[in-house]
C-alpha cells in the first residue's frame, strides 16, 4: 500500500456545528418518535457515534457488515463499542441470496456489470438495512454536501420515499477539516485507512484510495462512471434496473 497525504491538518474545533447537528438530531427524535443511525464506519460516523452517545440521545445504532469488508472496519466496529460500552447492532445479509448470486455469478461478479454491481450492494447493503429500519420513523445518514455534486443538493430533513420514513443529515455543512477536527478534539477513534487516501470507505474489493484533487467518493466503485457511484442507500441516478434500489 502506497502512503498518501495523512487526514487534513488541524482547524479550529466546529463546536457550533456540532451544537447545530446535535440540536437537529433532538429535533428528529422529537418529530418522529423512534429513530436509527445507519452508520457507515467512516470518519463521519465515529463524529455522529460520539454526539449520538456523549449527548445520550435515544438514537438506536446499526452497522451493515457485507461479508467484505476491511478487517480494519471490523476491527474500528469492537473499538467503538467498547469506548462507548453500547452494542452496536450488525445486520449481515441474507445467506441464501447471497449464496445464489455468488453462484450464478462468482465471487467477485460486480466487476461485470452495473446489474451485476447493484446487485451485489441490494443483497449485501440495501436489503440489510430495510430491515433494520422497519418500524422507525427516520433514519440517520453521515452524508456531506462537500462529498459529491449529487449530495450537495441534500436537505438536512427528507421524506425517504423508497422506505417510507424520513432521512435526517445532521453532518451536511461539516467540512472535511471539521469532521476531523472534531475526531483530535475528542481522541476518536478511526479506520487508519484514512491515513492512506482513503477518504471513504467501503467493501474491500470496491474501494481504493484516491488520488489528491479527487473527490471524497471517486475510490468507490472506481471502475464505474461517476453518475453511478452510490450502493443504493443514497442513490445518484433514477434506479435502473433494480425497481426496489
Amino acid at each position: 500500500m502506497t502512503e498518501l497525504p495523512a487526514p487534513p491538518p488541524d482547524t479550529a474545533f466546529p463546536s457550533d456545528q456540532a451544537a447545530d447537528s446535535v440540536k437537529l438530531l433532538r429535533e428528529a427524535v422529537a418529530r418522529y418518535g423512534r429513530v436509527i443511525y445507519s452508520a457507515s464506519l467512516g470518519v463521519e460516523a465515529v463524529v455522529l457515534i460520539d454526539l449520538i452517545c456523549a449527548n445520550g440521545l435515544p438514537i438506536d445504532i446499526f452497522t451493515v457488515d457485507t461479508g467484505r469488508l476491511p478487517e480494519s472496519t471490523l476491527e474500528l466496529l469492537e473499538r467503538l463499542s467498547r469506548r462507548y460500552q453500547r452494542a452496536i447492532r450488525v445486520m449481515y445479509p441474507d445467506a441464501q441470496a447471497l449464496q445464489n448470486y455468488v453462484a450464478d455469478h462468482g465471487i467477485n461478479g460486480f466487476y461485470s456489470s452495473l446489474e451485476l454491481r447493484q446487485r451485489c450492494c441490494h443483497i449485501r447493503k440495501v436489503e440489510p438495512f430495510r430491515r433494520a429500519v422497519a418500524g422507525y420513523g427516520a433514519w440517520v445518514t453521515g452524508v456531506r454536501h462537500e462529498q459529491s455534486e449529487a449530495r450537495a443538493t441534500n436537505r438536512a430533513i427528507d421524506m425517504d420515499s423508497r422506505y417510507g420514513i424520513y432521512k435526517v443529515s445532521p453532518l451536511l455543512p461539516w467540512t472535511i477539516q471539521e469532521i476531523w477536527a472534531y475526531v483530535r478534539t475528542y481522541q476518536l477513534p478511526y479506520n487508519p485507512l484514512h491515513d492512506f487516501g482513503y477518504p471513504s470507505i467501503g467493501c474491500e474489493p470496491c474501494t481504493r484510495a484516491v488520488e489528491p484533487g479527487q473527490d471524497e467518493r471517486a475510490g468507490r466503485w472506481w471502475w464505474e462512471s461517476a453518475a453511478s457511484r452510490e450502493c443504493g442507500l443514497q442513490p445518484r441516478t433514477p434506479p435502473s434496473t433494480l425497481s426496489d434500489l
